[in-house]
């Protein structure tokens, strides 16, 4: 009976080790090491604030570039003619 117990045993841990597989291979993994790494990059970054006359000259850039797009003539076509 203790042959059977034993085996019973190593069949559900096996199964909860397969199962469980893709969040432990997150932890240990390769991955995991790089997010890690990541992680800590991050934590050194730090922000920096823009001066308010910068913003209004790229706000202002911005709007010039979208104002000179050139734009596409509207076609009529068959669905309009349709209704």
């Amino acid at each position: 009976m203790g042959v059977v117990a034993f085996v019973l045993l190593a069949c559900a841990l096996v199964l909860i080790a397969g199962v469980e597989w893709p969040r432990i291979s997150a932890k240990v993994g390769s991955d995991a090491r790089a997010g890690r790494k990541r992680a800590r990059r991050k934590e050194a970054l730090t922000v920096i604030e823009g001066e308010a006359g910068r913003d209004d000259d790229f706000q202002a850039s911005v709007e010039r570039d979208l104002a000179n797009l050139p734009v596409l003539e509207e076609t009529d076509d068959d669905r309009t003619q349709r209704q």
